[in-house]
């Protein structure tokens, strides 16, 4: 217990990096086998700021037996973050407001114990459910078969399994930061690598972070090809929300481009693609594929409004980075997962064979890299909202969006 023995304050004060203004301190890395147990620090060990926290933590029992939390509190931010599977947010409480759903999965599960191939590649629902996990990184999207080359030169079948492996691989190197100078700034870094012999050698550096007392977060993940030859990747931020976001009567502001339906039921339903049922035993899930819009800076907004219009929460990008979104709509039972995806991506989930035929399917280069950062935030009161809905009709500029019987 590495931290019992040196004050975490003192731990963090001796990785001072002066070039970057920042306090760092190293929870995890397998290249020098560092691991610190039940670490906590916290503004009042540290003396930068105040009220704030960050603890890490390793659970027992069941299905969660050895997976590692860390939990960051800022006073207005309750983050859980999960290295063990990928550097997933489990869930979010901010100023009160839960950010997260109830999956029927509710332990949050080791990955040692999920096979991605079972149940014809849809394993990966089986640990599924946190407020953010991302899909990826070699391959995203629904399971089945692809064709590619192999490393022979010959055509070779692979099946994929539901939203690969990036998800359920542990972190290999975890650090926390905390910037010297006011706000204060917390930052929590993980690197996550997807690499195998004859295979995909790929590297995923992420940042969480977010200011004490502030309603905002921020995402930045850089993924990098460390191989010597061209790779395709994919990436999808599966962001989950439940009750008391969703409910009956909630919204989905977007500025969209073009909407498709990816299923028959969304087909159907398509003239309510932005609206939400309350939980629906026997509903089945409607997905929606998006095209957006975005300002003159390049940037693009989703808003989902809670029932009544007085909370809300929002997501913003790059849409050159991330160019397109997919609604998830699985208002069922509350029993089965009430739940539904708001989803930025390099594309949409489809199997990457088809994403690759219709060209959404990025190459990295040998060495290359692609940075993406999400910034999210929540809205609380009616005018809070209103002025984010009112930015997101600003991007839309009064165009209607095109609905398509298929994806373009």
């Amino acid at each position: 217990m590495l931290e019992r023995v040196v004050p975490a304050a003192v731990l963090l004060a001796s990785c001072t990096a002066p070039a970057t203004g920042q306090r760092t301190i190293v929870l995890s890395d397998t290249a020098s086998n560092t691991h610190l147990e039940d670490f906590h620090t916290s503004a009042a060990e540290t003396g930068l700021g105040e009220g704030w926290s960050v603890r890490r933590e390793t659970l027992r029992g069941g299905k969660q037996e050895s997976v590692d939390r860390i939990v960051i509190d800022t006073g207005v931010i309750r983050a859980e973050v999960l290295p063990t599977r990928g550097m997933s947010i489990h869930h979010l409480r901010v100023a009160g407001q839960r950010i997260g759903w109830d999956s029927p999965s509710e332990e949050i599960v080791h990955p040692a114990l999920i096979d991605l191939e079972s149940r014809g590649g849809l394993g990966w629902l089986e640990g599924f459910n946190e407020w953010m996990v991302r899909c990826g990184l070699e391959f995203a999207g629904h399971p089945g078969e692809d064709v590619l080359v192999d490393n022979t030169g010959a055509e070779s079948r692979m099946d994929l399994t539901l939203h690969g492996r990036i998800g359920n691989l542990p972190a290999s190197r975890v650090e926390l930061s905390i910037d010297e100078q006011p706000p204060h700034r917390i930052r929590l870094r993980g690197t996550v690598f997807e690499r195998t012999f004859y295979g995909p050698k790929l590297r995923l550096d992420t940042e969480l972070s977010m200011v004490p007392g502030e309603r905002t977060w921020r995402l930045t993940d850089t993924v990098t090809n460390v191989g010597g030859a061209p790779q395709e990747f994919q990436i999808i931020y599966h962001g989950n929300y439940g009750p008391p976001l969703l409910g009956e009567g909630s919204r989905l502001v977007a500025a969209a481009r073009t909407v498709a339906p990816m299923n028959g039921n969304a087909r159907d339903a398509i003239e309510g693609w932005s609206r939400y049922l309350g939980p629906t035993p026997g509903f089945s899930e409607e997905v929606y594929l998006i095209e957006p819009h975005a300002d003159e800076a390049g940037r693009t907004s989703v808003l989902l409004v809670a029932p009544g219009g007085e909370v809300g929460t929002t997501v913003s990008w790059i849409l050159e980075e991330l160019p397109y979104f997919t609604q998830w709509k699985n208002t069922a039972a509350l029993e089965d997962g009430y739940v539904t995806g708001l989803e930025p991506g390099t594309g949409f989930p489809f199997n990457r064979r088809v994403e690759r035929e219709a060209g959404r399917v990025p190459v990295l280069a040998p060495g290359t890299s692609r940075t993406f950062t999400l910034d999210y935030a929540v809205q609380l009161g009616a005018t809070e909202v209103e002025e984010a809905e009112d930015a997101i009709r600003t991007i839309q500029a009064g165009r209607e969006p095109v609905i398509l019987d298929v994806p373009d």
